[in-house]
């Protein structure tokens, strides 16, 4: 059976609605876990931390434990790598 293209119009904005209270429910709860990382405490460039959060969703989407076990020193060879940039 089809639908009248009103309806589906009003589904539609029905769903994007859903969706963009979504994403601002994850956006929190990942702004949340940052700032309790310290992402908070220094300035870093939106592309450099995009970049980052890209390599940690890889690795959670391919399920390596091994990365997810040691977070801090990952972390202290991207800040080192960092540092050596900006020097």
């Amino acid at each position: 059976m089809k639908k009248p293209t009103a309806r589906l119009r009003e589904e539609l904005a029905r769903l994007q609605e859903e969706l963009k209270q979504a994403e601002t429910r994850d956006a929190e709860r990942i702004g949340r876990i940052a700032l309790k990382a310290g992402l908070g405490d220094f300035e870093v460039e939106a592309s450099e931390l995009q970049t980052a959060f890209e390599e940690i969703a890889t690795r959670f989407r391919n399920g390596s434990r091994a990365g997810a076990t040691a977070p801090k020193a990952a972390l202290s060879a991207g800040q080192a790598s960092g540092q050596s940039q900006k020097a």
